[in-house]
């Protein structure tokens, strides 16, 4: 009776055996898919029309077309309502000019002057990108003191301004009068140890011809709230859907507004010299 009774207590622990070793199984083999699945789509459907958007070059242009050209320097402020899709924590334009120039997918260029001179390597980006701090760590098994130097980002929340070069002209092969932006610059407040401001500086030039590819595959932000939208921010700064002013013109002392009006005139002079683009061409056709 014994025996009977120690051979079914080893059959019944032979099967519970099986059985741990079918979960252990099963567990792993689930545990094993978890591992290897790849995230869910967070959407309802696989977007591909911005990513896969080819931009078209521009229609090219005779210097002996022509026939009237200015220079202007202009100021876009992202805390104004209508500049709000430049900080959009889903697609800052900052963050994309930044990460395409570190991980050199787009030439930068060098602030020394905004004629784009001077490109600039990822190592120099990185070193505008990145400032190197040093600060006392202990260690935690001795205790003791030690330097470690640690690098910090520029939060690109702190860009709150970009500086547009753009020419203006008039073809006088369509008879119209045009645009078209030569390059972006980020601007940062420099402020000293206190937290004053200081002044405002550019971080890099970006040549907008070059950008363009890169700006095209990047989908903005609409102030509508349509998902759904496909505008791009090539397509973005092309049909000018943002407010700025200007700061500067080409004159022969190369000067800023800022450099020859103050307060109220220079809002004026500001208004003024966009005015006068625009009334160039209604004067043209004016008999």
């Amino acid at each position: 009776m014994t025996n009977h009774l120690s051979f079914q207590g080893l059959r019944y622990c032979a099967l519970l055996t099986c059985l741990l070793c079918v979960q252990l199984l099963g567990a792993q083999s689930v545990a094993s898919e978890i591992a290897t699945e790849s995230a869910p789509l967070d959407d309802i459907t696989t977007r591909s029309t911005i990513r896969d958007r080819n931009t078209l070059k521009p229609a090219p242009i005779r210097e002996a077309d022509i026939f009237w050209e200015k220079r202007i320097w202009r100021v876009i402020d992202t805390r104004e309502k209508m500049n709000k899709p430049f900080v959009a924590p889903e697609s800052p334009l900052f963050v994309i000019l930044m990460d395409a120039a570190l991980q050199g997918d787009m030439r930068v260029y060098s602030t020394v002057d905004d004629r784009f001179t001077k490109p600039l390597s990822t190592d120099d980006v990185s070193s505008i990108m990145y400032k190197e701090d040093t600060i006392i760590v202990f260690d935690p098994q001795t205790g003791e003191e030690r330097v470690q130097i640690v690098k910090n980002e520029i939060n690109w929340e702190n860009v709150k301004r970009f500086r547009v070069k753009e020419s203006w002209y008039f073809d006088a092969n369509t008879s119209s009068l045009k645009v078209r932006i030569l390059g972006i610059a980020p601007l940062i407040d420099v402020v000293d140890e206190e937290g004053n401001f200081r002044f405002e500086k550019p971080l890099f030039w970006v040549y907008y011809p070059q950008a363009r590819e890169i700006l095209a595959r990047h989908k903005v932000v609409t102030p509508g709230g349509n998902f759904a939208s496909t505008l791009s921010w090539e397509d973005w700064m092309e049909m000018r859907h943002f407010s700025s002013f200007i700061t500067k013109e080409n004159t022969v002392g190369d000067l800023r507004l800022e450099d020859s009006y103050t307060g109220v005139d220079l809002l004026m002079k500001s208004k003024e010299v966009g005015e006068s683009i625009f009334n160039l061409e209604h004067d043209l056709f004016t008999y």
